[in-house]
C-alpha cells in the first residue's frame, strides 16, 4: 500500500492528499467528477406516492371528504 499511487488532491491546508488512489486517480474522499444518476431515474422510483396519478387521486379523495362533511353539516 505504501508504494501505490497517491491521490494528489490538494487538502485544505494546501498540502497534497497522501491517501492511496483508486483507478480514477483519486482517493475515496477526493473521487473527482461523478457520472451522476443513472438515466431514466429508475433508482428513485420506490413506491409511487408522489406520481401525478397518486396526487390526483389524493385531491379527488380530499374533495369527496370536504363535500361529505359539508352535506353532513347541512343535514344537522
Amino acid at each position: 500500500m505504501h508504494r501505490s499511487r497517491r491521490c494528489g488532491a490538494r487538502t485544505r491546508s494546501g498540502s497534497l492528499c497522501r491517501s492511496g488512489a483508486m483507478p480514477n486517480g483519486r482517493c475515496r474522499l477526493h473521487g473527482g467528477l461523478s457520472p451522476g444518476a443513472p438515466k431514466g431515474n429508475k433508482n428513485a422510483f420506490k413506491h409511487g406516492r408522489y406520481t401525478a396519478e397518486a396526487a390526483a387521486r389524493r385531491r379527488d379523495i380530499a374533495l369527496l371528504l370536504r363535500s361529505t362533511r359539508r352535506l353532513a353539516k347541512d343535514a344537522e
